[in-house]
């Protein structure tokens, strides 16, 4: 890939083009949103294919429950949603080694997929969890660094002191390949960046309930886990639609970026610069409001 035709695909894309996502959609309650999000964003963004990423809690939840769970949660979100899209369970194990793929049929139907677009024309992938699958398939076809273009929600913002960011700690050496291979890459931070994205329990009860069975069950999932945190002032962060606004953002409508050398997290989880890493685009600010706005409209319509 030329040094230009990857700075035009840095940019936002214009026109109709076709996405897969790759999440962790039972980790959270940000990941439903996202998914509902792209489902209902037909108008611009084609959805090929979903993935189950691999997550997991120390004691609580495995590599491979977090897995199927996510799978689960993607079949139940396409249901409320009514929309056909093909579903992959994704990897049941974190990566070993830069050489190695963790086998899945997310990671093989990622790497025969993008068989089918060109750097001209390429596939969009976002990517809003630990991303083993995505650096599995790169391994297992390095066309997916020449013909797709990586939006991932990863690290904390550079302002913040640290890279310990939970997406990127899950699988440091995925994140290091996916960081570094090739890939055009849209890098979305969490703290310091979408974490100004956040929804109320007010606004929940006024733009979601009652309106649909998908807004009820998004909303209903959020309103749950805020009785839990026992604080009616709490606010709940959808971290993850933010990686579906950017193939939105035309015009710059929801967020600012920039195209910067990448930074890499380190052994002690800072940011580093590292010659192996091309540039890549970095998102640093995100209008709450306009974005909001165009979620809700979409799970509201």
């Amino acid at each position: 890939m030329t040094n230009e035709q990857r700075l035009r695909n840095l940019m936002t894309p214009s026109g109709h083009v076709d996405v897969v996502m790759d999440t962790d959609a039972c980790n959270e309650v940000d990941d439903q949103f996202a998914i509902s999000y792209l489902l209902r964003s037909q108008e611009k963004l084609h959805t090929v294919a979903l993935y189950a990423a691999p997550y997991s809690w120390r004691d609580k939840v495995d590599v491979p429950t977090g897995m199927e769970n996510s799978y689960r949660e993607i079949i139940k979100l396409l249901a409320l949603a009514e929309v056909e899209c093909p579903a992959f369970r994704g990897s049941t194990a974190y990566m070993q080694d830069v050489c190695t793929p963790v086998d899945s049929p997310a990671a093989r139907d990622l790497a025969a997929r993008v068989e089918a677009y060109t750097p001209e024309r390429p596939l969009y992938i976002v990517a809003i969890g630990a991303p083993t699958n995505v650096a599995s398939a790169i391994l297992m076809n390095p066309k997916v660094m020449e013909n797709a273009v990586l939006v991932w929600l990863g690290g904390h913002g550079h302002d913040h002191g640290g890279a310990d960011e939970f997406n990127m700690r899950q699988d440091p050496i995925a994140t290091r390949i996916v960081m570094t291979c090739g890939i055009p890459l849209v890098q979305i931070p969490c703290e310091c960046v979408s974490s100004v994205f956040s929804i109320s329990k007010p606004e929940l009860e006024s733009y979601l309930v009652g309106k649909n069975p998908l807004a009820d069950y998004l909303a209903g999932n959020i309103l749950r886990a805020q009785e839990r945190a026992g604080n009616a002032k709490w606010a709940r962060v959808l971290w993850d639609v933010t990686a579906v606004g950017w193939l939105l953002n035309d015009n710059d409508r929801f967020m600012y970026s920039r195209v910067m050398p990448t930074l890499v997290p380190s052994p002690q989880a800072r940011y580093m610069s590292d010659p192996q890493a091309p540039e890549s685009r970095y998102v640093f600010w995100i209008n709450r409001t306009a974005l909001m706005t165009d979620l809700i409209d979409k799970l509201t319509k």
